[in-house]
């Protein structure tokens, strides 16, 4: 009987991909979906905040409690990974320049800490998405800026662009295995092909063409990378109606403390031009950053109550060590922190609720699951979910919900 391996896999997008392409290269192991089923745990770990290293460490912690046998690999192998492992929390450690070696890593007897490097270009190609209705497609990694506060390039690497040939068989695999929603990740995707002659809007059209694609999703843009080319497949009928794009903050010197690229007048001239065609508009916004004073907060409160926001991944500012925001004064109190953040979810939960009941007829939706209750679930074009009551069987099927109620949180339909 093989040793069976469960893999738990924190973050991001890109995370989810790598782990299908460990899963995809286990020969001697079984992969099991039950984690008390596990012989060997494979820890895909984030890093990006300090709440994401925590969640990490008690869940290694909690695996050792239960007598198994850890794995760390991901983002937080290069941050926390030699201080796991010198405490023998995990047998072994490795980098994502690793991951296809898996099966070989998890028969060493030995321990072994391993990281690899951070300029391989991934070439991996996955033909199935264990546990999942949607398939995600990595086209690059790393990223080149350096926003003051983010650990992430150094853990990561800069920014290189995975081979158009391998995205494209990639798609055309997948899709004759049945996916129709694609999801574009990677560390920075908007810099695809940056540098070498392509873009991700010609990507994006060459991915349209193959059989059987009938969403395309993407992971997060920058505002500059918005460009003309891009706008030109904004009215194809295969690309989701929500873009999420990283403004970060909205205060001219905050985002000057930050080292961003983007600036307000420009970013609002971009969201209103969005919002006009139709689009659900997504960002990520940091608050209690180094430097945020009052002042500076009304200010970037002013201008988000300007933008047509329907989506927010918001948090407050942590700390990394090694960036430069970490030595930045002065510092904002986690409670003044979290009033704020609760002040911003707030405009954006109405911004979203206002959204979902103005846009609830027409709605083209995967379902992707089954409530505990009984409820089918997905996502719309806009990125708004669905709960669906029905007497077919939907799970896994596309549908068209002709109008929907605009619940507190969610959107509802009887079909």
């Amino acid at each position: 009987m093989k040793p069976k391996v469960y893999f738990k896999t924190f973050g991001c997008r890109t995370n989810v991909f790598d782990t299908q392409v460990m899963m995809g290269r286990l020969q001697d192991f079984e992969v099991t979906e039950d984690e008390s089923a596990a012989d060997i745990v494979v820890v895909n770990s984030c890093t990006v905040t300090n709440g994401a290293d925590t969640g990490v460490r008690g869940y290694i912690n909690a695996q050792e409690r239960a007598g198994r046998t850890v794995m760390l690999t991901g983002c937080g192998a290069h941050t926390k990974g030699e201080t796991l492992f010198d405490a023998g929390k995990v047998q072994g450690v490795f980098g994502q320049s690793e991951k296809a070696k898996i099966n070989e890593l998890l028969q060493r007897k030995t321990r072994f800490y391993e990281l690899g490097d951070l300029e391989f270009i991934d070439d991996n190609v996955v033909e199935q998405f264990v546990g999942k209705s949607r398939a995600f497609i990595k086209i690059q990694e790393g990223c080149s800026f350096r926003c003051s506060y983010c650990i992430i390039p150094f853990v990561r690497g800069d920014a290189r662009s995975v081979d158009e040939q391998v995205i494209l068989e990639q798609v055309s695999r997948l899709a004759a295995n049945g996916f129709g929603e694609f999801i574009l990740t990677g560390t920075n995707i908007g810099s695809y092909g940056q540098g070498e002659n392509r873009s991700i809007a010609t990507l994006l059209r060459k991915m349209s063409l193959i059989r059987g694609v009938r969403r395309i999703r993407l992971g997060s843009l920058e505002p500059v990378q918005i460009t003309d080319a891009f706008k030109e497949i904004l009215d194809e009928p295969w690309l989701e109606r929500h873009l999420h794009i990283a403004l970060q903050h909205t205060s001219k010197e905050m985002l000057k403390l930050m080292n961003r690229r983007n600036k307000f007048d420009e970013d609002l001239k971009l969201f209103s031009e969005l919002a006009a065609k139709g689009f659900a508009l997504g960002t990520d916004f940091i608050v209690g950053h180094p430097g945020e004073t009052e002042a500076r907060w009304e200010e970037a409160w002013g201008h988000l109550q300007q933008l047509p926001l329907t989506h927010v991944h918001a948090f407050t500012y942590s700390k990394r060590d090694g960036t430069p925001s970490a030595t930045m004064k002065p510092e904002i109190s986690g409670a003044v922190a979290k009033e704020r953040l609760s002040q911003l979810t707030a405009l954006v939960d109405a911004n979203n609720l206002a959204f979902r009941r103005e846009h609830c007829t027409d709605l083209d939706v995967l379902v992707e699951s089954v409530t505990d209750d009984g409820r089918y679930q997905g996502y719309d074009q806009y990125y708004n979910k669905i709960l669906i009551d029905s007497e077919a069987d939907l799970e896994g099927n596309w549908i068209r919900i002709e109008s929907a109620t605009a619940a507190e949180e969610y959107n509802h339909a009887v079909v």
